[in-house]
């Protein structure tokens, strides 16, 4: 993959001047979400797992990367499988159910740059109305498709 499309700048800057109370709000959050990634492995596994995959700073981050993967037109060293797609959009849903959680200080902050991604994402994508992508998109929640997973990048990669 390309560095430069790697990077979260905009993730990393929030996160960088965050305050110390948004900080404790994001933090039990990951707290809540590493005993429930812990919970689904094997004790001997469990210990071992310290941070959260899907940690709150992750989901922005992987959100950021499809948006400035879309504005680029895909210009990655590699492939981007509509699997990865379907990842960017459960890690949107999970922001969503993240952002509740958070404190009203902390969703504040977060929010300016969950908004401004999400418009983004908008601006770089269309509607599906062919339902082209839909045999493929389906939320991991079990839900039927909804808001951002009906939309479909302008130029994509499949």
């Amino acid at each position: 993959m390309n560095e430069r499309l790697a990077e979260t700048p905009n993730t990393e800057e929030l996160w960088s001047g965050l305050t110390p109370s948004a900080i404790g709000s994001v933090s039990r959050y990951d707290a809540w979400r590493l005993e429930i990634e812990r919970s689904r492995v094997a004790p001997s596994i469990r210990e071992k797992i310290t941070d959260p995959v899907y940690s709150l700073k992750n989901l922005f981050s992987s959100w950021e990367r499809l948006v400035r993967r879309m504005e680029s037109d895909w210009q990655l060293a590699g492939q981007y499988p509509i699997s990865a797609y379907i990842n960017d959009l459960d890690a949107r849903d999970q922001l969503q159910i993240a952002m509740g959680t958070l404190t009203d200080e902390a969703r504040a902050r977060l929010s300016a740059l969950l908004a401004t991604l999400d418009a983004r994402f908008v601006q770089g994508s269309v509607p599906d109305e062919e339902g082209e992508l839909r045999p493929w998109l389906k939320p991991s929640s079990g839900e039927e498709p909804h808001g951002f997973w009906l939309r479909k990048p302008r130029n994509h990669p499949w």
